[in-house]
């Protein structure tokens, strides 16, 4: 396939934003003069070292492509959509998995979760930890002589992995307070004369502990005026049913996401009082898809394509970049910025942190047209294994412009539902729409979007899906024999990934071919099979599995046991 046809199949065309309300306006404009009239003008600019080179991190959390600047032309998001004319949006930004701290854990550290140990959800009982021995984003930026600072969400662990000098834990949605805490980061840094890395973690537009809401009638947010908007008005997204609880709860979802547009823009206000916008890099991104059935938790695109926005001092300005993003490209770009070269950002643990498989995305960041395979890797990896400790289900996919391949690992369980989707106003409203008045009688197949739901519970071990004529990943083609070659060279570009990663998960025969490989090395064979069949349990006939000459990147981790 040519690069032109490329192009035109995957470059998104760039859409017209709504200009927020007038009223919506104000209260930002107001709330950001009054908290920089409190701001002593400093002499920030004589105290910062011309030469530095600064990164301001912004997550959003649970956030889709709901966006003006990404198409949707009902939520206001005005200081999002003005960032991104102040930048590049990126069309094409993937997430490795579609769990909170797991998705995090990647972006602060250039890997996947079956690298780190951040399988899952790290706080209460689900209790998942990052590995001693990685490198992570306050590793690598303090060893650089940054100051590094967290403000807002952290949600991964543990401290000593993630050792931010600044550690500002917080859940509340009160975007002027996190503004705040962000702006006596920025002072600090002054004072201190460094250079700096500030990661600030929304708590919008995550659910709250009701079964319908996003923390909109949460005490610390009362004083905070969003945009109001009406159930008939939102726009309801194509991979979920349209039913009256489900735009109830789009409607408390915009006004959260309002709130956090809220929250950027009082964040860049107190960059710019401090005269620090003109030598720092800005990046905005979400953790994972919308809050929802068929989005959150899956590797779906609903649950892993998502917004991500930099702004580059001094570049090209309103770019739309089509080009393959993973976001564990995130570490390397900031990296990239600061100057410093590979061989220079030394830790303690950097003999035992596997590589970084991510790269910076600053040489393409002002491309606005589908790069060839030979200039820019067009296609990304992803790992999720679970996301509560409850909902264990390993699946990997492989994304190409034109096409999704999923492995699903334990095809044999049912796709598990998370606690929120599952409690969830929208979700009891959707499986209940279409509900047999006969009891007598089963139910009519019930649909999500367009996916019927035995296939959203049940699943086979590959899916494969055409994203030009099957964006919603609804028919799987893994099958048809005029796409067999297709699934060889995803599956191959897959597992060749998976290897290198030493993901325990690339199975054959039903077990780990990872942790086998020690004692594959004194002659045990796998039989060339995802799982193990009982009905032909010997494994001395070809084909068997052929593993390749090196070792992954783990091997100094695995052993017999």
């Amino acid at each position: 396939m040519s690069v032109s046809t490329h192009l035109k199949q995957c470059k998104l065309q760039s859409l017209t934003n709504a200009i927020a309300e007038t009223t919506y306006i104000i209260e930002l404009s107001s709330a950001t003069s009054e908290h920089n009239s409190s701001i002593p003008k400093p002499k920030q600019v004589e105290s910062m070292a011309e030469g530095h080179r600064n990164v301001v991190l912004m997550i959003a959390d649970d956030l889709g492509l709901m966006l003006g600047c990404y198409g949707d032309q009902t939520v206001k998001t005005p200081n999002l959509d003005a960032l991104a004319g102040q930048g590049a949006r990126f069309t094409n930004a993937y997430a490795s998995t579609a769990s909170c701290s797991g998705s995090r854990s990647t972006i602060y550290t250039g890997l996947h979760t079956h690298q780190t140990g951040q399988y899952g959800l790290q706080h209460g009982l689900h209790h998942f930890q990052t590995y001693e021995h990685i490198e992570t984003t306050p590793r690598l930026f303090n060893s650089l002589g940054y100051h590094t600072g967290i403000v807002g969400k952290v949600h991964v662990g543990p401290n000593s992995v993630y050792p931010w000098t600044h550690y500002a834990p917080s859940m509340t949605r009160n975007v002027r307070t996190t503004a705040a805490e962000a702006g006596q980061f920025l002072d600090d840094s002054l004072k201190v004369g460094k250079p700096f890395h500030l990661t600030v973690g929304f708590r919008d537009p995550h659910r709250d502990s009701t079964r319908g809401g996003f923390g909109n009638d949460e005490p610390d947010v009362q004083n905070i005026a969003v945009q109001q908007y009406l159930p008939e008005n939102v726009v309801v997204p194509e991979f979920i049913s349209d039913v009256p609880e489900l735009r109830s709860e789009m409607v408390e979802y915009y006004k959260s996401i309002s709130r956090m547009d809220m929250g950027v823009g009082l964040v860049l206000a107190e960059l710019e009082a401090r005269g620090l916008g003109n030598n720092t890099l800005v990046i905005f991104v979400s953790d994972n898809g919308a809050p929802f059935v068929n989005s959150k938790t899956t590797l779906f695109d609903a649950g892993v394509r998502l917004p991500l926005i930099v702004r580059q001092p001094g570049f090209q300005k309103g770019v739309v970049n089509p080009n393959m993003v993973s976001f564990l490209d995130i570490l390397p770009t900031c990296l990239a910025w600061t100057g410093a070269t590979f061989g220079s950002i030394q830790t303690e643990h950097s003999d035992r942190s596997p590589r970084r498989r991510g790269r910076s995305i600053l040489p393409i960041m002002f491309e606005q047209e589908f790069l060839p395979e030979s200039e820019w890797r067009q296609h990304v990896f992803g790992s999720h294994t679970f996301h509560e400790v409850q909902n264990y289900w390993p699946t990997r996919f492989m994304r190409s412009c034109k096409f999704k391949y999923h492995r699903n690992v334990a095809w044999r369980l049912d796709f598990p539902f998370g606690t929120d989707l599952y409690c969830s106003m929208s979700w009891e409203g959707i499986r209940n729409a279409h509900v047999s008045r006969n009891d007598s009688q089963d139910t009519p197949e019930l649909t999500i979007g367009r996916r019927k739901l035995s296939h959203y519970l049940y699943r086979g071990p590959e899916e494969l899906f055409d994203m030009e004529v099957d964006p919603e990943e609804i028919h799987n083609i893994v099958q048809m024999p005029e796409y067999q070659d297709v699934v060889m060279e995803m599956r191959a570009k897959l597992e060749e990934e998976q290897f290198t990663t030493g993901d325990l998960w690339l199975y054959r025969d039903g077990v780990s071919t990872i942790s086998t490989l020690w004692a594959q090395k004194q002659g045990l064979k796998l039989p060339d099979r995802f799982d193990f069949d009982a009905k032909r349990p010997a494994n001395m006939e070809e084909p068997h599995w052929k593993r390749p000459e090196r070792d992954p990147d783990n091997v100094k981790m695995l052993g017999a046991g």
